[in-house]
């Protein structure tokens, strides 16, 4: 639950790092509240708001985690554009988000 705070501290923070656990455990506790508030959708109409709602306001911590995850990976914060490219791209940029922790000279941690 720290990473998930951390991500909603760091809302506009595009500057420092995100470690492979903090990114991934904050990302997993976002899938598990879009889970449950796309079922609650499907009980009541009324939670599309909440749903749509959460979604917006979550675009820019969820944008600048991922910065913050590339930088982390020792990759450029444009890399963020390879998302465009259609199938490859998203595959790519995963692989990126998985990589470990690189140091500032560029040697993994």
């Amino acid at each position: 639950m720290q990473e998930y705070v951390a991500m909603w501290q760091n809302f506009f923070n595009f500057s420092d790092r995100t470690s492979r656990r903090g990114y991934w455990m904050a990302s997993l506790i976002n899938f598990v509240i879009v889970l449950g508030l796309t079922l609650l959708v499907n009980v009541s109409n009324i939670f599309s708001y909440v749903s749509n709602l959460y979604s917006l306001l979550l675009f820019i911590p969820a944008l600048a985690m991922n910065v913050r995850r590339l930088r982390d990976a020792g990759k450029k914060w444009p890399w963020i554009f390879i998302n465009f490219v259609p199938l490859v791209g998203q595959i790519i940029f995963l692989v990126f988000l998985c990589q470990g922790t690189q140091s500032s000279e560029g040697v993994q941690v």
